[in-house]
């Protein structure tokens, strides 16, 4: 486990690499990441154990970045995950043709805390986790967000990501317990070398 910021507002950005380094951190993490997407746009429900899941995944797939936003207290502030796009199939299916897939990478998960949101926390996420990127075996980012043109989108555009105008459809239990899709926008940012 790395530190690789320090905030003011006395959250640390740590990488996490090793299922072991995110133990602590995991019950924390799940909370937050299922209080996040219940939240508009997106409304989805996770259960303590598939919120889970999601950090576990992100730490065997290789070349991860892992970032979580943390307090000594063992609170979550946020969290940002990065990998290949070619450990997600879906994805691939869907923008085949428009970027290198074996030059791509792709940012899958970034949360914040409603405590931490217009403090710079999402930005800086953004910006540590393309500073990771390996740049000599990567030179493409993409992501996805809501459909919705709202503040996430504007500010993917203000760190230089262009929308591509490729949507997907993605399912997903709702709050209300149903199961339905939701429209995404895939952006995409071309990196330096």
């Amino acid at each position: 486990m790395l530190t690789v910021a320090e905030r003011d507002d006395g959250l640390r950005i740590l990488r996490i690499e090793s299922p072991a380094e995110a133990e602590p951190w995991a019950p924390a993490f799940a909370g937050a990441y299922q209080e996040i997407w219940s939240e508009p746009p997106y409304n989805e429900r996770f259960s303590s154990e598939e919120a889970g899941a999601v950090l576990a995944r992100a730490l065997r797939i290789p070349d991860n970045i892992v970032l979580l936003a943390v307090r000594d207290s063992g609170l979550v502030g946020g969290f940002g995950f990065a990998f290949p796009v070619s450990s997600k199939p879906d994805v691939v299916r869907e923008i085949r043709g428009l970027l290198p897939i074996d030059r791509t990478f792709y940012f899958a998960e970034l949360g914040v805390m409603e405590r931490w949101r217009r403090s710079g926390l999402a930005n800086q996420l953004i910006a540590l986790r393309l500073s990771l990127i390996n740049r000599e075996r990567y030179d493409h980012v993409i992501m996805r967000t809501s459909a919705q043109k709202n503040a996430p989108y504007e500010m993917y555009k203000k760190m230089g990501f262009e929308d591509t105008g490729v949507y997907m459809e993605v399912p997903a239990r709702r709050n209300d317990g149903s199961f339905r899709t939701d429209r995404r926008l895939f952006m995409a940012k071309v990196l330096d070398r």
